[in-house]
C-alpha cells in the first residue's frame, strides 16, 4: 500500500526527562558527531510532516528550528510531555517519540500512521510491552490523559484503559524492523556505545 502524506499527522519529540543514568542533558550527548537528538529528528523528518519539540528548556534547542512547546500541567513524567504534545499539536493525531531513539525505523513510523483511522492510539508492543513514546495519538485522548493527571496516575500504559487502541504485534512490527531496533533508546554510557556500533 502507497503511503499517503497525511494532513491530520504531526510529530512531537519528546525532549525532557532528567538522564540521570547519563549523567548529563540526554539530548544532546554526541552520537556519531551530532547530539542524539538530531539523529533522531533527521529520521521523523523523512516522514515530510510537521514537527514539533516538547521541552522546558527552549534555549537548548532553538539551533534545530523547530517550533518549540513546554508543559503544560505543573508536573513532572512522560506523560506531562505526552499531554503537552497533544495539547500543542494542530493535527488531530499527533505521533509522540523520545528524543532517544536515534534508531527509529521510518518505515515503521509511515505504518502506525496509516493504521490510524478509527482508533484513539495506534500503539506498537515489541516483546509484549507497550511502547508509549513510539506512538500515535489522536487529540480526544487529551481528555483522559487530564483526567488520569488531575488524579495523580502517572502510568501511561493506564491510558489504554480507556481508550480504542491499535496495538501493533512485535509480529507486524518485524515486518518492517526485523530487528526492532526502533525501541532501542540510550539510558546509560553502555547503551549509547551499543548505539554507536549500530550506526
Amino acid at each position: 500500500m502507497t503511503f499517503v502524506h497525511p494532513t491530520d499527522v504531526t510529530v512531537a519529540v519528546l525532549a525532557g526527562g532528567k538522564s540521570s543514568r547519563m549523567g548529563r542533558e540526554k539530548s544532546f550527548v554526541p552520537l556519531k558527531g551530532k547530539p542524539m537528538i538530531a539523529h533522531t529528528l533527521a529520521r521523523v523528518q523523512q516522514l515530510n510532516l510537521p514537527v514539533i519539540v516538547i521541552t522546558n528548556q527552549p534555549d537548548s534547542f532553538r539551533q534545530f528550528k523547530l517550533p518549540l512547546y513546554g508543559d503544560v500541567q505543573p508536573l513532572r513524567g512522560s506523560l506531562v510531555g505526552l499531554h503537552a504534545a497533544l495539547y500543542h499539536s494542530r493535527a488531530d493525531y499527533t505521533l509522540c517519540v523520545a528524543c532517544d531513539m536515534p534508531l527509529l525505523n521510518v518505515d515503521l513510523l509511515r505504518q502506525q500512521i496509516m493504521l490510524r483511522e478509527g482508533h484513539d492510539a495506534v500503539v506498537p508492543m515489541p516483546a509484549g510491552r507497550a511502547e508509549p513514546l513510539h506512538a500515535l495519538y489522536h487529540r480526544r485522548c487529551l481528555r483522559v490523559m487530564e483526567r488520569q493527571l488531575q488524579n495523580g496516575e502517572m502510568h501511561i500504559t493506564r491510558l489504554y484503559q480507556h481508550l480504542n487502541v491499535r496495538y501493533v504485534s512485535e509480529s507486524e512490527i518485524r515486518v518492517f524492523d526485523p530487528e526492532l531496533r526502533s525501541f532501542t533508546n540510550a539510558n546509560t554510557p553502555q547503551e549509547l556505545a551499543a548505539i554507536e556500533a549500530l550506526l
